[in-house]
């Protein structure tokens, strides 16, 4: 017996010497292959950052576990357009918003972008215009709606409604501001950088503001070099005999992308991670198999809420018929006859609200009528342009100025003037042939059109680009026209129909958007059923969310269950 209790404890001993042993190589403070030390000036002060598993779920997200699933598979296609063709994919892990961008959010972007680009300033003329949402998609030459034009965009008591007016671009701007928002944030929460709004001797304004990139690229590079704005840094262990720092001085060291504590970008989510999504299959999963298939975003096969409390509610807000948008009244069927305040209707299995109906979102795909069985597989998305960091005659990456002159401006399809860079953010040029030298997985910039409308998928694909011009192509929709310019360059006139013979209203600037809304039938309630909208174009229907990578591990917890819990309600 004492010989079997002594076996035991030396077992024990030696399991917890292995597990220290492990956890030690494992850990951020020694290479496991070099016995050096991480973060160590003795050993060079080499990096090794530390990933804490949940500490790090963007605010207002919630955490999307991926998995593979049947992208495109409807209940109804009584068009029978073959635009949602099933196929199998797999979408990666991710977080996003649990509702669209409101109104309040939107304002904060629009009220910081007057503060830091001032309309009035003529070099930023046209930075915060180019923001604004279109109020005016609301008024209707026969309809008595022009109300909604000066107060929905506004008045408090539509604040935590959906934004819409805004398009395909916009919303992309607005991400990377959402992106340098939050990371500005976590740096003066840290002391690396003190508080810009309490900051009297600096101003704020054009290249001087705060650009995630420009930071990581060379953070003097903001601020007009001012060291002053930064403060203590992150802290960095003293040499022996190394004097120590003036109080106040900056004694540490800059955040790197290799610490983890930066967000990632935020962005659109792709047309798959969106489906994913929304139609939240694994609350129908039992073990590794589905059963049956989801027609919208909740659980069940009906409209209608059948809880005791809420029973005969709608679950969602969409056009109930023929001028029918909520129902009679004092018993609206679903609350609402334009679009409602996000969480008011009950949230999917991921816990995001709305993903079917009050607003149609944004994704960042590019639109083709069909995803044809050849195409990745794995995190699907058509549009990608790999850029690269624009390197001056001195080595140095190029920061967008804010000298007179020096901010690019594009002139859209409809007119609107947007900056091609913000002043303050990196200058990215598309890559080069250089670049793709050799390459096996791309080789080229733009891949919006890769096997589906570009060269290589047509008759003419054995001719140079230069011979190319002329030719007729897949996806020919009005183009832009030359624009007028006066003597400096600047558009005087671009406001031209394209008069020439189109065979289809899609282009590359055709982007995919997801999810019945308000103004739609039950029919675009499905998450796989799927639309296009010109890029630089809005409606009163569309909205958007934010998504952003997952980094580390596909789940946030190792506990799995047979079967998901969910509520009864809409068996």
């Amino acid at each position: 017996m004492k010989s079997t209790l002594r076996l035991f404890s030396l077992l024990a001993i030696s399991g917890l010497l292995i597990t220290s042993c492990s956890s030690k190589r494992s850990g951020s403070g020694q290479s496991s292959l070099t016995g050096w030390n991480f973060n160590d000036p003795s050993y060079g002060g080499y990096l090794k950052g530390k990933y804490k598993e949940g500490n790090n779920v963007p605010p207002g997200m919630v955490h999307i576990e991926g998995g593979t699933f049947t992208m495109g598979l409807v209940q109804d296609d009584v068009m029978f357009d073959w635009n949602t063709t099933p196929r199998q994919m797999h979408v990666r892990s991710f977080y996003m918003d649990e509702t669209e961008v409101t109104n309040s959010e939107y304002s904060l972007f629009m009220q910081y972008t007057k503060d830091i680009f001032p309309p009035e300033d003529p070099q930023f003329k046209h930075i915060y215009e180019a923001i604004l949402p279109d109020t005016l998609v609301w008024r209707k030459g026969l309809g008595n709606t022009n109300l909604l034009s000066e107060s929905y965009l506004r008045h408090p008591s539509y604040a935590e409604y959906p934004v819409v007016g805004v398009s395909w671009i916009q919303a992309n701007k607005y991400c990377k501001w959402r992106t340098n928002a939050v990371n500005l944030k976590i740096l003066m929460d840290k002391g690396i950088i003190t508080n810009i709004f309490k900051e009297d001797s600096l101003a704020f304004k054009g290249k001087n503001n705060f650009d995630t990139d420009a930071y990581l690229t060379n953070p003097y590079a903001l601020f007009d070099g001012d060291s002053a704005i930064y403060k203590r840094g992150l802290p960095v262990p003293r040499k022996k005999g190394q004097p120590k720092q003036e109080k106040g001085a900056f004694s540490g060291r800059h955040v790197t992308s290799t610490d983890g504590i930066l967000s990632q970008k935020f962005r659109l989510p792709t047309e798959v991670e969106w489906e994913y999504a929304a139609k939240a299959i694994f609350e129908n999963r039992e073990y590794n198999n589905i059963r049956g298939r989801k027609k919208y975003a909740w659980h069940g096969k009906y409209t209608r809420d059948r809880d005791k409390r809420r029973k005969g509610d709608q679950l969602a807000n969409f056009k109930q018929g023929k001028g029918n948008y909520s129902g009679i009244a004092g018993w609206s069927s679903d609350g609402s006859d334009i679009p409602n305040a996000v969480r008011s209707y009950p949230p999917n299995a991921f816990g995001l609200f709305d993903m079917s109906g009050n607003v149609a979102e944004w994704v960042s795909d590019v639109y083709r009528p069909i995803i044809d069985s050849e195409a990745n597989d794995f995190n699907y998305f058509r549009g990608n342009i790999f850029a690269k960091k624009l390197i001056n005659e001195d080595g140095k990456v190029v920061i967008v100025g804010d000298e007179l002159g020096e901010i690019e401006y594009d002139t859209l399809e409809n007119g609107r003037i947007v900056p091609k860079e913000i002043p303050g953010s990196v200058k990215y040029i598309p890559i080069t042939k250089e670049d793709t030298y050799m390459r096996r997985n791309y080789n080229l910039a733009d891949n919006s059109s890769l096997g589906d409308g570009d060269q290589a998928s047509s008759k003419f694909f054995e001719l140079d680009k230069d011979e190319l011009t002329g030719k007729p192509r897949m996806y020919n929709s009005p183009q832009k026209p030359e624009a007028e310019k006066d003597s400096l360059g600047r558009v005087i006139n671009n406001y031209k129909y394209d008069n020439k013979g189109r065979t289809t209203l899609i282009s590359d600037k055709s982007r995919v958007f997801k999810g019945g809304a308000w103004a739609d039938r039950e029919y675009w309630l499905d998450p796989a059923q799927r639309r296009y909208f010109p890029e630089y174009m809005a409606t009163n229907y569309i909205g958007f969310r934010c998504a952003t990578d997952k980094m580390g591990p596909m789940m946030m917890n190792q506990r799995k269950t047979a079967t998901p819990r969910y509520s009864s309600k809409n068996k």
